[in-house]
């Protein structure tokens, strides 16, 4: 329903914006009752059951049915009489609740097509595992994200992210449609089949403005030369749009194809829970095992440590030690490898090594300036240092590398524009619903408690504190790389409006 606008008596219901006008007169209906009304909106005249409503407005929560009574009962009194003078929600007893009035939708608001960057711009789709094996779906997203990856550290080339690209997996759109959802010219598509020893890639690329197929090539070879065929498709593509701009600096790749395999599931399974960042851990260890040298297993297993401080509540110091050892042998093993440079960097910064942490980020932008994760985490870190305008910068350049990105950014944005002091905003980002039950919910308690609205406010710690049992301010306040005092104070002050155990 996001972004549906509907119209009832005086009445327009904005789903999207969170917004209920009288005429020109915004109605002061809670977060609660919005939910609420845009679901019977939704389906005038429908019977709605109660524990579908409770679903709408309390999702993944489980409330007293009281509650849903006082939210009914409330939106009666704000919208007043239907306009035949009876009500706008009838009750239907023992089962539910039905919208009466007349409802109009408006339509969706269409968002506005993103303008195409001054340079060269690609997306490239997630290739299309076509052998009969489904456990060869990770070889095929790998290949893509690699590609990616490739493709991304050409200075002069703006490269979409992995997240937005993935967004299209499975989904049979055109070309054109895809290219201006995500405001680039060029898209690369293809497909992957590995089987025998051996690997076949289709690859194309196509520009979208005209439809024309500017490069296209059928690779048929051994299995052990997977990575110069990833060199020779990028190098391919770098022919057919960017004859003069500068090749990447080498990456060191694996050379062990287990261990590429281990890596490609174990970052899948990164952020999901505590149980699957353990199972990560063990594959990345093993990757290790198998291949030394490569990179990426480390830089992995250093932020699988460090998502083990979020879900214990730490960091503990032998964690920050052991995570920032493995992030400094990622870099050493691979040093033109930007994902490396900024898990390093970022770690720095929560170990207050501040001078270092923003010299690896500045090495890391210059090595990919097209990766959206690094300035989302340097947004993380440069709001926490004060410099809140360059940091609501940073997470917008990270929104436009990657359109449709990991639920993370979103409590980055909100995170910024609480620092801002925009807490509206905040709060409509923070209760999205790709942020919304995770741990983006301190902001939230905090950006309703600094706008007065308390008991919502309320609502969100106590939920907030069913996920981080452990949380207090002082703790937070304490591991947080904050360098300004009048950053961390606003924070604090929040938190403690909103009721966060101290």
């Amino acid at each position: 329903m996001q972004g549906s606008r509907f119209t009832f008596g005086p009445f327009v219901l904005d789903s999207g914006a969170g917004t209920l006008l009288r005429g020109d007169a915004p109605v002061a209906v809670g977060y609660r009752g919005l939910k609420l009304l845009a679901a019977l909106v939704e389906k005038p005249g429908e019977i709605l059951g109660k524990a579908a409503l409770m679903d709408a407005a309390w999702p993944g929560t489980a409330v007293e049915e009281g509650n849903l009574t006082v939210q009914i009962a409330q939106l009666r009194k704000l919208l007043g009489p239907a306009t035949d003078g009876g009500e706008w929600i009838v009750t239907v007893p023992r089962i539910g609740y039905r919208f009466t009035g007349a409802v109009e939708e408006l339509g969706r608001d269409q968002p506005k097509p993103l303008p195409l960057p001054g340079k060269p711009s690609i997306a490239v789709l997630p290739f299309v595992n076509v052998s009969n094996d489904p456990e060869q779906e990770s070889f095929a997203d790998g290949l893509t994200e690699d590609l990616i990856t490739d493709l991304s550290g050409i200075s002069g080339l703006f490269v979409i992210a992995r997240n937005s690209a993935f967004a299209y997996k499975g989904k049979a759109m055109n070309v054109r449609g895809i290219a201006q959802d995500l405001g680039v010219r060029y898209l690369l598509e293809g497909s992957a089949r590995r089987a025998a020893g051996r690997v076949r890639i289709n690859a194309q690329l196509v520009d979208a403005v005209s439809g024309d197929h500017l490069w296209a090539e059928r690779f048929d070879r051994s299995l052990d030369d997977i990575f110069a065929v990833q060199d020779e498709v990028t190098g391919k593509i770098m022919e057919a749009l960017l004859r003069r701009l500068r090749t990447p600096p080498p990456r060191n790749p694996p050379r062990n194809l287990e261990a590429y395999d281990l890596c490609l599931r174990a970052r899948r399974l990164m952020d999901d829970s505590p149980q699957t960042a353990q199972e990560a851990h063990l594959m990345l260890t093993r990757a290790t095992l198998l291949d030394p040298d490569y990179a990426e297993p480390y830089r992995w297993l250093a932020m699988n440590h460090w998502m083990g401080w979020v879900h214990s509540g730490g960091p503990t110091e032998a964690s920050r030690s052991v995570a920032l050892e493995l992030a400094r042998k990622a870099v050493a093993l691979d040093p033109n490898d930007a994902g490396c440079r900024w898990v390093l960097a970022y770690l720095l910064a929560y170990d207050r090594s501040f001078a270092e942490s923003d010299t690896q980020f500045a090495k890391a932008i210059e090595l990919d300036p097209n990766e959206a994760d690094i300035w989302a985490v340097l947004s993380d870190i440069s709001v926490l240092a004060g410099r809140v305008e360059e940091g609501l910068e940073q997470i917008r350049k990270a929104f436009r590398l990657n359109p449709f990105p990991a639920s993370w950014y979103y409590l980055t944005l909100g995170q910024a524009q609480y620092a801002a002091g925009d807490y509206e905003a905040a709060v409509e980002t923070l209760r999205r619903d790709e942020t919304y039950r995770t741990s983006s919910r301190r902001f939230l308690a905090a950006s309703l408690a600094q706008l007065g609205r308390l008991d919502e406010a309320r609502a969100e710690v106590e939920l907030f504190l069913v996920g981080n049992p452990h949380f207090t301010i002082r703790h937070w306040a304490r591991t947080e790389p904050f360098r300004d005092a009048a950053t961390l104070e606003h924070f604090v002050d929040g938190c403690r409006k909103a009721g966060l155990p101290e």
